[in-house]
């Protein structure tokens, strides 16, 4: 049975390209042999990660992930089954909103920031796949 799992979370510390590159290198690693893809969005301290996958498997990793001493304020935003991946091709993408037009982060939430904790999961959904179908992304591994 295949499970999206959608969350947010707070750095611990400072996000900089090596602790960025570090958390990709590691997902991209590790994602494929649990059939794991996905999209990871960051800015300031702020992640926001989809994961799709089988379900004990994202319940594995998005446990793991709440231990992680690197996050903080892990929510979950969004769980659902899927007959489908939307992300099927991805082992993870990334995505940096600091390059995102603000008028985009506007259409989904109060402000032109993005602050996934201040709206619903679905609208972050909408915000991810508008991402990706405007080719916001930076790499992906495949």
């Amino acid at each position: 049975m295949l499970v999206r799992c959608l969350y947010a979370s707070r750095a611990a510390v400072p996000l900089v390209a090596p602790v960025i590159d570090s958390i990709l290198e590691k997902s991209r690693m590790n994602n494929p042999r649990q059939g794991i893809t996905g999209i990871l969005c960051f800015f300031d301290d702020i992640f926001i990660q989809l994961l799709e996958g089988g379900r004990d498997e994202v319940c594995e990793l998005f446990n793991a992930i709440i231990r992680d001493d690197r996050h903080l304020n892990v929510r979950m935003l969004s769980y659902e089954e899927i007959s489908e991946r939307r992300f099927g091709s991805w082992t993870m993408g990334q995505v940096n909103i600091a390059k995102v037009n603000p008028t985009l982060l506007l259409k989904y939430s109060e402000k032109a920031v993005l602050n996934p904790f201040g709206c619903s999961g679905r609208a972050t959904m909408a915000l991810l796949e508008e991402l990706v179908a405007t080719a916001s992304i930076v790499s992906h591994g495949n």
